[in-house]
């Protein structure tokens, strides 16, 4: 499977914004944006006025890398958007929300998407009590997740349930967390004012639309 394996922290600093890849270093004081705010790179200093393609573009790999998707997933994605009803900057955001690796990271079992996409892809955990480890499934309003009994046993799962709380979930209030015993439940469409993420939708939407 295809993934990025570059440094995190220089598509943060390209970015110009924390996207939250390296779990708690991005709060901590070892965090790349506080400690080198500028783009990667030899000429990463110099202040460059974007034009209306650069600043379209700069949006859409900022969502691409925030929910660590590829290019050619992050166009299905957007194409699934399309055919949807509603608002299609909305209605992508909202699909991206629902992968099943960004949503064991909403309800606070990783530090980051990352770490939340190795342990979908070890099947530690099931989706509506089956086996389920591909991050990329989208869920639907009832859908469950609940750790994997055989997991329990698991030393990085144990430290996961000792540090579980509601911090990263209070993010989500689509999500009903049951922190006591590990689980999650879909209860409803997330909507865009729940979805944390500072990104112009409507950008994404005009590069697609050229």
């Amino acid at each position: 499977m295809a993934r990025y394996t570059g440094p995190a922290c220089k598509l943060c600093r390209r970015e110009n914004q924390k996207l939250f890849l390296k779990g708690d270093r991005c709060t901590s004081g070892k965090c790349a944006i506080d400690r080198r705010g500028t783009a990667p790179g030899q000429h990463g200093a110099q202040q460059k006025k974007l034009k209306e393609y650069g600043m379209q573009l700069r949006e859409k790999q900022k969502a691409r890398r925030y929910y660590g998707v590829l290019e050619k997933q992050f166009k299905g994605y957007y194409s699934e958007a399309e055919r949807q009803n509603g608002v299609t900057g909305e209605t992508l955001l909202s699909l991206l929300e629902r992968r099943f690796d960004n949503v064991v990271y909403r309800m606070g079992m990783a530090s980051s998407r990352r770490e939340a996409r190795q342990l979908v892809l070890h099947a530690h955990f099931r989706l509506n009590g089956k086996k389920a480890n591909i991050p990329s499934i989208i869920l639907k309003v009832g859908d469950t997740i609940s750790i994997r009994e055989e997991s329990r046993d698991n030393k990085k799962i144990k430290e996961l349930l000792e540090v579980f709380t509601d911090t990263k979930g209070a993010g989500a209030p689509w999500l009903d967390i049951d922190r006591a015993n590990g689980t999650a439940k879909v209860t409803a469409i997330p909507k865009r004012e729940d979805i944390d993420f500072e990104v112009d939708e409507q950008l994404i939407v005009e590069l697609y639309s050229k």
